[in-house]
């Protein structure tokens, strides 16, 4: 599966800091998968600007088809 193959799972997704100074997203998804990925600081901001792109990605693209 990729980026652009629609799916019909569904997952939660908790974001938290740690009790030992990490980033943890934690996605918890259909049959009990459970997977906790923790990111230093750093890792967690450059995450985040690229989460922050992608969704201005996905503006220009939802806007271009409204045309």
């Amino acid at each position: 599966m990729g980026i652009n193959d629609p799916s019909d799972a569904s997952a939660n997704l908790q974001i938290g800091p740690t009790d030992s100074g990490m980033v943890r997203l934690y996605v918890e998804a259909e049959g009990g998968i459970e997977v906790p990925m923790d990111f230093d600081p750093e890792e967690a901001e450059e995450i985040a600007e690229e989460i922050r792109a992608a969704a201005q990605s996905a503006r220009s693209f939802a806007s271009k088809k409204r045309r």
